[in-house]
């Protein structure tokens, strides 16, 4: 029975680690930045964040994919491959411990737009169990085919029972039957100012106007399904304040961009259209 159980953790931990990867994938597509909701890399410094994400990514992707592709063979690759898993799950261990201390309102990033409830005992609880299951695949012998019907349901109950401890374990869980159960309409959805600002960057109207900006925001805010994005800016040697607009919901928010005068002393808004206008009160 033991055998049977160490042998489960082979291709277990494999879809846990691609899926891992693919999920963290999935939100930095959507919030358009490699490094968001990467969990510990927050402990880097910023310059950081970007190369360490990805290299998270990247190693739960190469060691999940290792896994499936050694399951079935003996030796120093398959040894190193287990060997490396265990590792991972140990700096993981370490990481969600020191995050929980530095940072508490910072979520552990493991299953990407999932993963924000802040780390609890719960998640560190989970990461040391990976641990061990992937400290107990060292030295499993090749894997086959179950013999018999009765070995290949004994198999899938242990994979269960695993897999309901874990879940137990996962507040990822209750944020997917949330969603499930309910969506907020965009005008009363959470959106973090850092996947607005992320969206900005990756826009169009970004690209072709941020040349005329010298400095940080001087202001944010939001009205329903836009946030608005306030730059100090010079175009032709006169004061500016360019406002951009980027709408909150769907993976591909439309960007709008317009123009204030700001020598004047009653300025109003330009309309926000994809062209660069100006507008004063005189």
């Amino acid at each position: 029975m033991l055998a049977m159980v160490r042998e489960v953790q082979v291709p277990l931990l494999a879809v846990l680690l691609i899926g891992g990867c693919a999920a963290k994938a999935g939100r930095a597509i959507s919030a358009r930045s490699v490094a968001a909701g990467t969990g510990p890399t927050a402990l880097f410094p910023l310059r950081l964040h970007r190369p360490a994400a990805i290299g998270v990514c990247v190693s739960e992707l190469a060691l999940g994919a290792g896994l499936l592709l050694t399951a079935g063979r003996a030796g120093l690759p398959a040894l190193a491959v287990r060997a490396a898993t265990g590792l991972l799950f140990a700096v993981a261990v370490g990481g969600l411990h020191e995050l929980r201390a530095r940072r508490p309102e910072a979520g552990c990033g493991c299953f990407g737009e999932l993963s924000r409830t802040p780390v609890s005992g719960r998640a560190i609880t989970r990461a040391v169990l990976l641990c061990a299951a992937a400290v107990s695949m060292v030295g499993v012998p090749p894997l086959r085919m179950p013999g018999s019907a009765g070995q290949a349901w004994l198999m899938l109950a242990v994979a269960a029972a695993e897999l309901a401890v874990l879940a137990a374990l996962s507040p990822e869980v209750g944020e997917a039957m949330t969603r499930l159960s309910h969506t907020d309409p965009c005008e009363l959805r959470a959106v973090p100012v850092e996947r607005t600002m992320s969206a900005l960057h990756a826009s169009a109207p970004w690209r072709r106007y941020s040349r005329y900006l010298v400095a940080a925001p001087v202001d944010v805010w939001r009205e329903g399904c836009w946030r608005f994005v306030v730059f100090p800016g010079v175009l032709a040697g006169r004061r500016v304040e360019v406002v951009f607009a980027v709408y909150l919901a769907g993976r591909r928010a439309p960007v709008r961009v317009g123009l204030l005068e700001a020598d004047y002393s009653a300025p109003s808004y330009a309309r926000l259209d994809d062209s660069l206008q100006v507008s004063s009160s005189v």
